[in-house]
This record gives structure tokens, C-alpha cells and sequence, in this order.
């Protein structure tokens, strides 16, 4: 091969120069962190500002079978703002899921995209979080149906304590008996919970049972409302009636209301700065956790000295955040702790799509039912 002679001395210096330099390092992958929730716990406060509009987006995918879920053998992964930042399509087996999961987020944090990286397995958390698209259990539509009745068998009548609802010759649906209970209880001044309350208790029913009778789960939550055997005992509820919609629909709500005057008196403690819309929505949004995980659970988040911190400064930075961001951002800075984990805020998110999802049927839309502040 001819060798050019270079006559230009500007042009040899450059050369020199550039042939001189040391070669470029190929950026390194950063360390594993051995614990994800020393991520979590390293995260500032400010970070949940949009978490609860994030965490809908990822949930609504999922529900809705759109987005990055329209393929629903997809995982996606999340940080600690619940801000989507990448997805995996699954490998063949759980086993290839998690090693394409653990790649990703190798990746996702040498780009820069997520702050450190831990890797995960069957039974180890690893972040970024992960979801899964594939949830056979959420169709939301076919319990929508069930819940307006529109197939015979879901329709309903009966009596129920002081209860009497519909009749043989013409039952109701779900959304009809839910409303005569509630106005019942009301009225009878045994109920005092937020305005608005009634369409999240049919979100909930929606997202706990889809609407079917005899649901049952693993830790033995029975019917509609997906109520434990000691609760439903609580509530003089007998054995043979536990599948009995109208006394689910009952002990349900007595259940919210026994959370209400728990928490109640605590939020308003903590959280007295808040404008009296943005309290009575937060107060909301933490009776659907609560009856999720708990009551005490959930005052715990602001009375617990190690668990408070997030609280505190919400509470006086509260201008910042939304009443959702309030309500999940007192979880998120403290998961893995007090056995609080994703599944609350899955859960709180998943009902609110339901809600929305039920209030946007024409047949409601305009109803004081989804018209109440």
C-alpha cells in the first residue's frame, strides 16, 4: 500500500495529537447495591412530586392492557418516583424473566436512568421495580358487568339484618344494592366517611372481587368485598351467610367506618395545614389503604417516630404535592418497612382506575354518585 506523504505541518501536529491520546474507557457497569431499600431510603422527599400520577400511568397499562402492556408477556420497570424508564419483553421461562429483568437494570442504571441498581429474583426484590403486564385477574370490564348486572345471574335480592332489598320478582344489580345499604346506614347515622366515598367502596368492590360471589383468595378473603372470616365474625356475621353480598356490602362498610374515627383524629392532627378539600381527599385515599393493610398500619406513617419523616415534611411542604402524592409518598419512602410494600400502592391506584373506569358509564357520569365531591 502507498504511504501519502503529509505536507501540511498544521495537519501533522493535529495527527500527532489525536494518535497521543489515550483511548476512550468504555463506561464501566456500576456495583450492584446489595439492598434496594438503601436506595429508596437515599431518595429526598421532594422525589414524590408526581409519584401518584406516575404509579396510575403503569397501573392503567396493566388494567388496560395498553401502552407497553398491549403485549402482555412484557415486564416494566420503574424507580422511585414510579416513573416508567424502560420495559423487558419476558424470556421462556421465570428464570430467563429475571435474568433479562437483571440486565435491564444494569443497564438502566449505567445509562443513568436509574439511581444504582439491585439485582432481584423469585424471592428477592430487585430494583428498578418490576412489573409484570400478564394479570389475567384484572379485567375490569367483565366486572363492570357484573357489577351493573347485566347478566341475570349477578342480579340480586334479599334481606340482611334490617336490610330488605329488591325483590324475587325484581332484583337489583350491585351498584343498586352498594347505594341502598350505604343510604340505609347513613341515615340511620351509622356511617360518617367522606362524600365520596361510595364510588371508591364500588371501585373497590370492582378491584377486590371483580364483582363474583364466591371469590375467594389464598389468605382466605371471602365474597364480594373480600373480607377475612374474623372480620366477617366481628361483624355478627354467621358462617353460612360470609358469601351473603348484602351482609359483605354491611360489614364492609362498618369496617370503613371503624377505620375513619382511627384515622380521622390523625390526619387532621398532622395534616391541619391542608386545605379542607385536598385533607378530605387525602383522608380518602389513606381509608382505601387502610383497608388494604390496615388501619394502625396507616397511622403509624404519621405517628411512628421511624416512620414519620416523610409525613412531617409533606405536611409542611404540602403546597408541592398532591393529596395523592401525600398518600403515596408516606409509603414509598418507607417500603420494606413495617411490612409496607408495592402491593398498597398497586392496590389504592388500581381502585382509583376503577373508579374512574365505572364513573365514566353514561348511565352514572351525571349522578350525584360520581358528582360528589
Amino acid at each position: 500500500m502507498t504511504a501519502w506523504p503529509i505536507r501540511n505541518p498544521m495537519l501533522k501536529v493535529l495527527l500527532f495529537m489525536l494518535c497521543a491520546l489515550p483511548p476512550v474507557a468504555r463506561s464501566e457497569a456500576p456495583a450492584p447495591v446489595e439492598d434496594w431499600q438503601a436506595i429508596i431510603r437515599s431518595a429526598p422527599y421532594w422525589s414524590s412530586q408526581g409519584v401518584f400520577s406516575n404509579i396510575l400511568d403503569i397501573r392503567r397499562w396493566v388494567l388496560e392492557e395498553s401502552a407497553y402492556c398491549s403485549d402482555s408477556d412484557r415486564h416494566l420497570l420503574f424507580g422511585h418516583r414510579g416513573q416508567f424508564i424502560g420495559y423487558i419483553s419476558d424470556g421462556k421461562t421465570s428464570a430467563e424473566t429475571q435474568q433479562k429483568l437483571n440486565q435491564q437494570r444494569e443497564k438502566l442504571a449505567r445509562q443513568g436512568r436509574a439511581t444504582g441498581w439491585t439485582p432481584g429474583d423469585a424471592n428477592t426484590t430487585g430494583y428498578p421495580f418490576a412489573l409484570g403486564c400478564d394479570q389475567p385477574h384484572a379485567r375490569l370490564n367483565e366486572a363492570l358487568d357484573r357489577y351493573l348486572g347485566k347478566a341475570p345471574a349477578d342480579r340480586l335480592w334479599g334481606r340482611w339484618d334490617d336490610l330488605d332489598f329488591a325483590s324475587q320478582d325484581g332484583p337489583g344489580n350491585l351498584h343498586e344494592a352498594l347505594t341502598y345499604v350505604y343510604e340505609t346506614r347513613r341515615q340511620q347515622q351509622r356511617l360518617s366517611l367522606p362524600a365520596e366515598l361510595p364510588r371508591y367502596l364500588a371501585g373497590m368492590l370492582l378491584i377486590e372481587s371483580g364483582g363474583q360471589t364466591r371469590a375467594h383468595s389464598a389468605a382466605g378473603a371471602r365474597g364480594i368485598m373480600q373480607l377475612m372470616p374474623v372480620v366477617l365474625r366481628d361483624c355478627g356475621v354467621a358462617e353460612r351467610n360470609h358469601w351473603h353480598r348484602l351482609a359483605q356490602l354491611d360489614c364492609a362498610m362498618k369496617l370503613m367506618n371503624h377505620n375513619a374515627r382511627v384515622l380521622e383524629p390523625v390526619i387532621n392532627k398532622h395534616f391541619q395545614q391542608l386545605p379542607e378539600g385536598k385533607r378530605q381527599r387525602l383522608f380518602t385515599l389513606l381509608l382505601i389503604q387502610a383497608y388494604h393493610g390496615g388501619a394502625a398500619r396507616i397511622g403509624r406513617l404519621m405517628e411512628n417516630e421511624d416512620l414519620r419523616g416523610p409525613a412531617r415534611y409533606f405536611a409542611k411542604h404540602h403546597e408541592r404535592f398532591s393529596a395523592g402524592d401525600i398518600a403515596f409518598g408516606m409509603v414509598f419512602h418507607n417500603l420494606g418497612r413495617d411490612r409496607l410494600g408495592l402491593a398498597s400502592l398497586y392496590y389504592v391506584a388500581d381502585v382509583e382506575l376503577a373508579t374512574q373506569v365505572l364513573c365514566n358509564q353514561p348511565a352514572l357520569a351525571q349522578t350525584p354518585f360520581c358528582q360528589t365531591p
